[in-house]
Parts: C-alpha cells; sequence; structure tokens
C-alpha cells in the first residue's frame, strides 16, 4: 500500500514535460521582455548617461577641483582631514552608491508613474505569459543592470577630475562584486516600491521629500564610523539602506577609511533587498490586479 501512495503522489513524466515547458516558456518571455528594455535604453544611452555624470560631475568639480585650487590645495573638508584622507578619496565610494541609487529608482519609480497613469500602458506588460510578480522582478534586474553601468561611469569622473590623486585600490573583487549586485538589487527594489505606493502625480514630490534626505544621510560625503560624536544620528541612519551601499563599496575600494565590517554590510544588503522586493511586489500587484 505505501508504494502504491508513493507512485499515485510521485510526478509523471507528463507533469514534469509540462513544468519544464511551462519553466521554459517563463524564462523566454521574461528574456524578452529583458530585451525589449535593454533594446529601449540602448537608443536612448546619451540621455541615460547625461542622467547619470551631471550631479557627481558638478559636485566634483566645485568641491574638489575648483576649491582645493582656491584654497591652494588646503584641505577642504573636515571629515577627510580626519580620516587621514583627501575628500577626493572620502567621495569615491559615496558617489557611486549615489549613482547606484538614482539610477535604480529612475529606471523604476519613474517609467511606474507613467505606466500607471490613465493610459493604463502597464496592462500591455502584464500580459505577457509571466505571473504577475514576474512582470516586476524584471523591472528589478532591469534597473540594476542600469545601476551598474551608473557606477561604472561615475568612477573615472571620481578619479580623473579632482585636483588631488584618489588612493582607491580593489581589496576583494568577489566582495565588490557582490556588493554591486546586492546593491544595484536593492536600488531597484527601492524604485519598486516607491513607484507603487504613491500617486503618479506625486511622484516627483518624493524625490524631494524622500530621496534627497535619504542620499545626504546615508554617509555618502562622509564614512558612518565619523558620526561617532553624534551618537543618535549614527544609530538612526542605519535605517537607510543607501548607507550600506556606501560603506559597502568604501570597504572594497577605499578600505584605508574606517568602514562597516563586511558582514553586517552584506546581511544588511541583503535584509534591505528582500524587504524592499516584498513591498514592492506587494504595491505591484495591488496597483495591477486591486
Amino acid at each position: 500500500m505505501t508504494q502504491l501512495a508513493e507512485l499515485e503522489t510521485a510526478p509523471s513524466p507528463t507533469r514534469r514535460r509540462d513544468e519544464n515547458s511551462k519553466s521554459m516558456q517563463y524564462a523566454r518571455a521574461f528574456a524578452g521582455l529583458f530585451m525589449r528594455d535593454l533594446h529601449v535604453l540602448r537608443r536612448e544611452l546619451l540621455p541615460f548617461v547625461i542622467r547619470v555624470c551631471m550631479n557627481p560631475l558638478l559636485f566634483l568639480f566645485v568641491f574638489t577641483f575648483i576649491m582645493p585650487h582656491m584654497s591652494g590645495g588646503a584641505a577642504m573638508n573636515p571629515t577627510a582631514a580626519m580620516a587621514g584622507m583627501n575628500f577626493s578619496t572620502v567621495l569615491l565610494p559615496g558617489l557611486m552608491a549615489v549613482a547606484i541609487m538614482f539610477s535604480g529608482i529612475a529606471a523604476v519609480a519613474l517609467p511606474l508613474a507613467q505606466e500607471f497613469g490613465i493610459t493604463r500602458e502597464i496592462d500591455d506588460r502584464v500580459m505577457c505569459p509571466l505571473p504577475v510578480a514576474a512582470v516586476a522582478i524584471e523591472k528589478i534586474c532591469f534597473s540594476a543592470v542600469q545601476s551598474v553601468i551608473a557606477a561604472a561611469v561615475v568612477f573615472p569622473l571620481a578619479y580623473y577630475i579632482p585636483s588631488t590623486p584618489v588612493v582607491a585600490h580593489v581589496s576583494s573583487w568577489p566582495f565588490l562584486v557582490v556588493v554591486l549586485v546586492l546593491a544595484s538589487l536593492t536600488s531597484g527594489a527601492l524604485g519598486l516600491t516607491i513607484g507603487t505606493s504613491v500617486k503618479p502625480q506625486q511622484i516627483g514630490l518624493i524625490f524631494g521629500v524622500v530621496v534627497m534626505p535619504i542620499t545626504f544621510l546615508g554617509c555618502v560625503y562622509y564614512p558612518w564610523a565619523q558620526l561617532d560624536k553624534i551618537r543618535w544620528l549614527q544609530y538612526g541612519v542605519l535605517i537607510n539602506p543607501i548607507v550600506y551601499m556606501s560603506e559597502g563599496l568604501r570597504a572594497a575600494l577605499t578600505p584605508e577609511l574606517h568602514h562597516m565590517p563586511p558582514v553586517l554590510i552584506l546581511t544588511m544588503l541583503t535584509f534591505f533587498l528582500a524587504l524592499l522586493t516584498w513591498l514592492g511586489i506587494r504595491g505591484f500587484l495591488r496597483r495591477v490586479i486591486g
């Protein structure tokens, strides 16, 4: 009787073939959506590069090129002086984190504002042979690609524009790759959460109320360790996922600077990725189905 029950509950070859066929169908549909978005990005590559470069380019030019020349090369930032580094070195990981975050949010939240608008363009996407949640995951994955490109574009700017040399080297390539992947996926999940939580006409307000504050309080322009003089703020910013993006890139590119333990960085990035992905998918399902 036991063997008979096992035979009845075991998946039949036909059922296995059907499941494999459905998985292949989902994979092809997912790849089709991804390639479609990639084609659109390639067609609009110049506006994308300009959007990514403008903010870090101006910031670097003013604070690491003009001001050091005006002061005869003196240090212009107390954080850099305390860390024993020039401001250019402190800025490199932070600006890469900002580029990752802005690119991820812009790649998901802004298109969603249009797709959830009056025209309901999102309905065209969810008609593809994929679960609705998989369409949301595709948006996160594609935004992660844009975030990695953004970080790669910012790196030479932050390396060559400053008048003082940047002291940076990769301490561990595997750690850098993991941080880039987790940070890029997290920024896309944050964009999905924002894009599905606010009304399309309020998306511009979010950048002023949410994005800018979490940027300036994301340890972008200073290491987290330097906040030890303001304990309440040092612990308060730990709810900000950009803190772990900045600290992770700081640990990978400028290990001489004080930074969080790598295990803590990876753990918290994974936690925020899971949390924001869950919130984003739930909001996406609610906006599409509900």
